[in-house]
């Protein structure tokens, strides 16, 4: 098993990420009829390319290799480096993201937009997994979900995320982590959602029966009561928990890098297939950049992980045409 649980949990992001990107906003029956098993990447031949929710957890990472002791200047840093790649025309990115990086390119002060979407979520599980202490890591974690998403359910979905991955190794089951998670959030929608996905698993109810009673949309309260109910239902078997929980179709690069990211914190890195890992475009935010800021983060030594900002623009821009493509795809109904 890998010891260094920050490296796991930001491969393990990268990972459910890359898998589940070309299925993003189908149906299971559509995946199921495309795709087949989820075993492989699907967007471009047999190569993986992480979207935005691998990188802006890159971007908190960064900001806090930067400011490991300054919640206040690491916060800005992350709102300069979310305008940043912002400016890089990245693909995939949520209307509540691009709305908060206009808010900042506008220099307003208050970045964070009313909503309750996956943005501040998806994110945050490398915080829980770098910071020891439950009382920064809910105030780092707070602060960095207000920098794009200030609905109490994204702010509060977002801290349940890193509290998962803090507490995903010392647990003695998965379900014991999701339970202990939930003291750190008091959000109504999101406690019922996480514990009915818990119930569920505890059932082993079938995906589809989770789906229906869970919901299955980017809104936070329906990602986090599906992305627990896999972590929960497949104990000591991340991968079918990644792949499963993509298998149930919707915003499946997200809850995909979420369970990834929550599989990485307990399980280690040796779960994702060696193979496949390889595969995932080791540019900007792959995972040599990843491992850089996984060291950077395990030393506190500031930011030494660097990549091309030029390069990360040529990589989106040549991605275009595909992302589209498939996005046209899906209005072939076979």
């Amino acid at each position: 098993m890998d010891d260094d649980r920050i490296e796991a949990t930001l491969l393990g992001t990268a990972y459910g990420d890359a898998l589940g990107l070309a299925a993003e906003g189908m149906s299971a029956r559509a995946i199921a009829r495309r795709f087949g098993p989820i075993d492989r990447f699907n967007l471009l031949g047999r190569m993986g390319f992480v979207s935005d929710d691998t990188e802006q957890s890159a971007l908190v990472a960064q900001s806090l290799a930067r400011h490991p002791d300054d919640l206040d200047a690491a916060a800005r840093a992350l709102r300069r480096s979310l305008l940043g790649w912002f400016l890089r025309l990245p693909w995939g990115v949520g209307l509540a993201t691009l709305r908060a990086c206009t808010r900042i390119a506008l220099g307003l002060r208050r970045s964070g937009v009313n909503s309750a979407g996956n943005g501040a979520a998806m994110r945050a599980a490398v915080l829980g997994v770098a910071l020891d202490d439950p009382a920064t890591r809910r105030a780092w974690s707070d602060r960095f979900a207000e920098v794009t998403h200030t609905d109490p359910r994204g702010v509060q979905g977002a801290r349940f995320v890193a509290e998962v991955a803090a507490l995903a190794r010392g647990a003695a089951t998965p379900a014991d982590a999701l339970r202990g998670a939930l003291e750190a959030i008091d959000e109504p929608s999101l406690r019922e959602a996480v514990t009915r996905g818990v119930d569920l698993a505890a059932r082993r109810e079938a995906p589809s029966v989770a789906v229906e009673a869970l919901g299955n949309t980017g809104f936070v309260v329906h990602t986090l009561g599906l992305a627990s109910f896999a972590f929960a239902r497949w104990p000591d078997a991340p991968l079918d928990a990644v792949r499963g929980v993509i298998a149930c179709g919707g915003d499946t690069d997200s809850i995909g890098a979420i369970v990834g990211a929550w599989c990485g914190a307990r399980y280690g890195g040796a779960w994702i297939p060696a193979d496949h890992l390889a595969r995932i475009h080791d540019g900007p935010f792959g995972p040599t950049h990843l491992r850089a800021l996984a060291r950077d983060l395990r030393a506190r030594r500031g930011l030494t992980a660097r990549y091309s900002p030029l390069a990360a623009m040529a990589r989106n821009l040549a991605l275009y045409p595909v992302i589209l493509g498939h996005g046209f795809r899906r209005l072939i109904p076979w």
